[in-house]
């Protein structure tokens, strides 16, 4: 095999700017459709004043000049009560184009923000399958859940409602104020007399529920991971009669959530009462003002109106800009979430050998591992495997057997040393491509809750009908599934839970022949089914017509007496290595392991017979 002639580079990160690409434009229009919305609302008081002006003091000096000149037109011999039809006219209208322009700005928005968010959805998904395996290590799933979910949703409903929203109100901020202004600058200056109290409650509000909120998510990310723990091993908790006890962690992770969301439920109360009190006294004042000069007559009943209806705008812009802040410290809360899985160390992007073909030997030079960054979970290894040769790998529970398979697969980097594949360093090639070539069966074989085709088509979905029953007749499988009433179209559910340990068991292994890679890694993965079976299943396996690398880990010896050698581990180190024939003579952990094995089937030998014959 040709070794890789490109350089290694690392995938690129994601980011939230990157992900709105396609929808910019959306948000552009949507932004010009609501200021086109935001200042035909800010005509509405205008035309009001000038209506009730005109009508207040039965003269057209007061009257707007276009709308003046639209009712002398359509009314010459009515002029007040065409002007009052013209103004009312002229108000609908504005009032129609707003709803209009809002609704294009609803829409607009809503596709862009659904949009964003079905593919940071994808984004995130796509990163959870390429992260390292140690990453899954540290992280709890139904947390990792609620960060695809929930968090997104956040920040959907803040892309939705929220971008455009800080903008149009600095917009109609800056229009009105003016226009109050010129209307009357005593009044104007009463208009925001309590937007200080507004603002500086508003920046205390973020710091906190930022905080709050923060939490509350964090609660719920536990509240899932433990609903979705309970679920996966409910067979478990039935099995043990554990449902009052895991009643008592989901009560208390619920409880928790529960007063958290409470909390932050009640600061957000007191603090929108607050603020409504204030928006709310802010317009009295406005109006008592503007009462006592229209008593005074230094203001007109019109320009009351005016200030009335656009110093309430004003100040609810204002508190509107504050809930945007709060929705804002959220969000942020939730993107830093986001972010912990966009910023995950992933696989690194490595080109793919020359040749697509490889013959399958391995070799391990001084192969060291650790999971922790102290103790060795292998030390020094080698090892050489030929190609087409079928090997044992033996020890006591933790001696580093399901460790070395995988650092050959790579879901844990080497501390040090190297492994070759035909010659070439695994960790130059394509993290993919160099797991297609193995057909892989783990310890805890996985089984979707889909039908029996489904399951064996993950290791080949372009296998026909052919290669299927020859794969499960080698892993001794196809008579069960016959047997199902709908055969391969049988759905076996959640992680095979119609299924018995052995037929798991066999089902992955039939899976993994199908990939028809050049090596096979079986990880203990024989120990539920009887002798009888594994003999045929190890026979099929050993056919010289299909010759290909095979490491089989085992923990019954009767597993792997008949391979070509046999690799004995303890504590991270590989101890002896040979046939079974010569290491059953010689002193070591292996002969230990016999001697104990062989105790255990004279045991069970007689046990056997004395059930029998009393």
């Amino acid at each position: 095999m040709k070794p890789p002639q490109h350089t290694e580079r690392k995938p690129s990160r994601p980011t939230l700017w990157l992900i709105t690409r396609g929808e910019r434009l959306r948000y552009v229009v949507a932004t010009v459709s609501s200021t086109i919305s935001s200042v035909c609302t800010l005509g509405l008081p205008l035309v009001t004043m000038y209506a009730l002006d005109v009508l207040d003091q039965r003269d057209f000096g007061y009257a707007n000049s276009l709308l003046l000149a639209i009712a002398e037109y359509f009314g010459p011999n009515t002029p007040y009560a065409s002007y009052l039809v013209v103004s009312a006219v002229f108000g609908v209208v504005i009032a129609l184009l707003a709803s209009a322009f809002q609704f294009g700005r609803d829409r607009l928005s809503a596709q862009a923000s659904e949009g964003i968010a079905r593919r940071l959805r994808k984004v995130l998904f796509d990163r959870i399958q390429r992260v390292k395996a140690s990453f899954f290590d540290r992280e709890e799933i139904g947390d990792l859940v609620q960060r695809c979910t929930s968090d997104v949703e956040t920040v959907r409903r803040y892309m939705h409602s929220d971008v455009d929203a800080l903008a149009r109100a600095l917009l109609i901020l800056s229009v009105m104020f003016p226009v109050l202004w010129w209307r009357n600058p005593t009044l104007a200056l009463y208009s925001v007399v309590l937007m200080p109290v507004v603002v500086l409650g508003g920046i205390y509000f973020f710091k906190s529920v930022s905080q709050l909120f923060k939490q509350t998510d964090e609660a719920e990310g536990k509240l899932t991971a433990v609903l979705q723990e309970n679920l996966t091993g409910i067979r478990v908790v039935q099995a043990f009669a554990q449902e009052s006890k895991e009643y008592e962690r989901f009560e208390n992770s619920n409880r928790e959530f529960r007063d958290r969301y409470i909390r932050l439920n009640a600061f957000e109360a007191v603090y929108w009462g607050i603020s409504d009190f204030v928006c709310m006294l802010q317009s009295a004042i406005v109006l008592i003002a503007s009462g006592y000069l229209v008593m005074n007559e230094t203001l007109t009943i019109g320009e009351l109106a005016l200030f009335t209806s656009l110093s309430g705008i004003v100040i609810w812009r204002v508190r509107q800009m504050i809930d945007v802040v709060e929705h804002t410290g959220k969000t942020l809360v939730s993107l830093r979430r986001i972010n912990h899985i966009l910023a995950s160390e992933q696989e690194p992007v490595q080109p793919v050998p020359e040749s697509a073909s490889i013959r399958g030997e391995i070799t391990f030079e001084d192969v060291s591992l650790t999971y922790d960054g102290n103790s060795k979970q292998l030390d020094n290894i080698d090892l050489s495997i030929r190609a087409g040769e079928t090997i044992g790998l033996v020890g006591r529970p933790g001696s580093g057997k399901s460790t070395l398979i995988r650092a050959l697969m790579r879901f844990y980097p080497i501390a040090s040393g190297r492994i070759l594949l035909d010659g070439i360093d695994i960790e130059s090639i394509d993290v993919t491509w160099l797991r297609k070539q193995i057909g892989c069966v783990l310890q805890e074989p996985f089984l979707f809750s889909k039908t029996v085709r489904e399951n064996l088509q993950f290791g080949n979905l372009a296998a026909s009908e052919d290669e299927f029953n020859t794969a499960t007749r080698l892993a001794a499988i196809h008579t069960t599934i016959n047997e199902f009433s709908a055969k391969f179209n049988t759905k076996i559910g959640e992680r095979g839970v119609n299924l018995s340990g052995g037929q798991r068991q066999r089902m992955a292994l039939a899976r993994a022949l199908l990939t028809r890679a050049p090596i096979l890694i079986l990880d203990d993965v024989l120990s539920g089914v009887d002798t009888r079976t594994e003999s045929a299943i190890l026979r099929n396996l050993g056919d010289p017509e299909r010759r290909v690398t095979t490491i089989i880990v085992a923990h019954r010896l009767t597993t792997i007496r008949q391979v070509e050698r046999i690799v004995v581990m303890d504590q991270g180190r590989i101890v002896q290595v040979g046939p079974h024939e010569k290491l059953m003579y010689e002193p070591g952990p292996y002969r230990e392991l016999c001697d104990i094995q062989n105790l255990l089937d004279e045991t069970i030998q007689y046990e056997t017979e004395v059930a029998s014959h009393g």
